[in-house]
């Protein structure tokens, strides 16, 4: 059985996730592509055989070549080409933000987010064409942010008026989940006209 969710020190917080990080940005070269797909982390490891990654993909695979198409993983994790998933320590820790009470986590993980979102932006600046970032609540915040600070365009998708319009105030994610089907359906939109 999987360890609990751990809600204790945020893997943000954590030397081992900026040294991974570090070694992306100064060392790792990504693959030119057209298009990036910024997904958000998944509690369940390794991303890409989480139930939502795996919706996300036949999305992703249904409206656009795989030779086009390079997926980056973002959140909690930090920033980290899908490629590298198994790297330690992407593949070795549980955590889900949404379950931390502590308004003091989510301004660190806002602040910290953003600077790393900005630093991979700034690093990839010539690799593609399109970056798409598929997200919700803060993870959206931080890649809006990193995109404004590095004038890098970033298309956000649902839209935001397709998440007002979703929104359900007394939920206890007022969002939703990435898997609605309105938010998927938006997804391959944009996917199919890019």
């Amino acid at each position: 059985m999987p360890p609990a969710i751990a809600t204790g020190t945020p893997p943000f917080f954590k030397p081992e996730f900026e040294e991974a990080y570090q070694y992306i940005l100064r060392h790792y070269q990504v693959p030119e592509r057209e298009v990036a797909v910024f997904l958000p982390c998944s509690v369940h490891k390794p991303y890409s055989t989480s139930p939502s990654h795996r919706l996300f993909d036949r999305v992703i695979s249904s409206n656009l070549p795989e030779e086009r198409v390079h997926r980056v993983v973002f959140g909690t994790c930090g920033v980290v080409p899908r490629e590298l998933e198994l790297m330690y320590p992407y593949a070795s820790y549980r955590y889900m933000l949404g379950r931390s009470p502590d308004p003091a986590v989510h301004r660190s993980f806002l602040r910290i987010e953003t600077v790393r979102l900005e630093g991979y932006l700034r690093k990839t600046e010539g690799t593609y064409r399109h970056r798409v970032a598929y997200c919700l609540g803060e993870f959206r915040e931080a890649m809006r942010a990193a995109s404004a600070r590095t004038g890098i365009p970033v298309t956000l998708v649902p839209s935001d008026e397709t998440i007002a319009a979703c929104r359900d105030p007394a939920a206890r994610f007022p969002d939703g989940s990435l898997s609605r089907e309105e938010y998927l359906e938006e997804f391959a939109a944009v996917l199919r006209g890019l």
